[in-house]
């Protein structure tokens, strides 16, 4: 198998086997008293005990804080703070798929801090509040293939309070390390399999379609999605296909690397709906992401024709596109419609006006009202697509 050694836009490791050396890389980047935050699903497992078990015997003590919610909420983050600071630790294995990943960033950011969490909610200048020096460095590991938390600047938490998804930002909460061993992705079944992989094409195609001008990404984003479509049916039909695992990081990286320059309406959307439904992330962004294509159709068609083009699409166009996003979707059983998931339509008019204020929604390739939102969302929930 291909080994990567990168830099960009971090240090990133990927080969079959590379957390085998884990303590040796955490010795490496400063860390001698790690905590080792992952979801309670994965820290029942074989996984983690060997991840442990391998630290333990190379005399680096590990100890492991695993108490998050799969939309992970503020109190997630002050219990692993609490943990990080009572254990003394000076660093951080962030093990799992983007909830664990994100809490593990935003403790990482705040646990030195003498500001609390949502005083770094991305918005004006609130990142500047922190002191540099005292964010904690972390090593990400994901066993997804989607989200690329690991390659983020960024992590999405609850506020439980307002029942939003809020944003926390600092330029240097980025992993110092990322570490891609597709072996810890081959018992991801197939339902997370497929809800992740099309998160990551979320991120791509929204990416390359906000109006946010950044060639380097464009590129990244194609190139991202070429890989999904040859390797995300191959990695849902086939789980233990290594090569289908490994390139299914790469892109899921890679897209996460894409959309620093902005998402849109999709993200607005299941950012709002994650926090009231406590839906996955990742599937909602499959269900909705044709309907909002078809509602940015007319600003992106330039976008579409290109994307067509370089994955060789019969008829590279808007029209071509979409049947390719249908058919994907199809071929990994992801529902048609919100319905499909339990939700309906009675909170239209409250989900559209928070979704037109998710930090999202600025990047979209136009601007949608909140009314405009409500009905993306209801066509959604009952499988209203048009985009003739």
């Amino acid at each position: 198998m291909t080994y990567g050694h990168w830099h960009y836009p971090t240090e990133i490791i990927a080969r079959e086997g590379c957390t085998n050396k884990l303590a040796d890389y955490c010795r490496n980047t400063g860390i001698h008293r790690p905590l080792l935050i992952t979801d309670h699903e994965l820290a029942e497992t074989k996984m983690v005990r060997n991840i442990i078990s391998g630290c333990c015997e190379a005399d680096l003590p590990v100890e492991l804080f695993s108490h998050i919610q799969s939309n992970p909420t503020g109190a997630n983050v002050e219990a692993g703070i609490k943990h990080f600071v009572d254990g003394r630790h000076d660093g951080i294995i962030a093990l799992g798929g983007g909830s664990s990943i994100d809490v593990a960033k935003a403790v990482a950011l705040v646990a030195r801090q003498a500001f609390p969490l949502w005083d770094f909610v991305h918005q004006d200048e609130n990142w500047q509040k922190a002191d540099p020096e005292q964010i904690a460095p972390v090593i990400a590991i994901p066993t997804t293939a989607g989200t690329g938390s690991e390659v983020g600047r960024a992590s999405i938490i609850k506020d439980e309070l307002e029942h939003k998804k809020k944003i926390i930002y600092h330029p240097k909460m980025m992993p110092k390390l990322v570490l891609l061993d597709p072996i810890l992705t081959l018992d991801l079944p197939p339902e997370l399999t497929a809800a992740t992989g099309m998160d990551a094409l979320s991120h791509s195609l929204e990416a390359l379609c906000t109006h946010t001008f950044h060639p380097m990404s464009d590129a990244i984003a194609l190139e991202s999605m070429r890989i999904i479509s040859h390797y995300l049916p191959v990695a849902y039909m086939e789980g233990q296909n290594l090569n289908a695992r490994f390139e299914m990081q790469i892109a899921a990286c890679m897209a996460a690397t894409a959309f620093q320059k902005g998402v849109g309406a999709t993200h607005a959307l299941s950012h709002t709906l994650g926090a009231i439904y406590d839906k996955h992330h990742g599937l909602l962004n499959a269900i909705l992401l044709p309907y909002v294509l078809s509602a940015n159709k007319d600003h992106i068609n330039e976008k579409m024709i290109r994307m067509g083009r370089y994955l060789a699409l019969p008829r590279p166009d808007f029209h071509a596109v979409m049947a390719w996003l249908l058919s994907l979707r199809t071929e990994l059983n992801i529902p048609h419609t919100l319905a499909a998931i339990d939700i309906d339509s009675k909170e239209a008019e409250r989900i559209g006006e928070i979704a037109a204020s998710d930090p999202s929604a600025a990047s979209n390739p136009i601007h949608f009202t909140a009314e405009q939102y409500a009905e993306i969302f209801t066509n959604a929930v009952k499988g209203t697509l048009i985009y003739q």
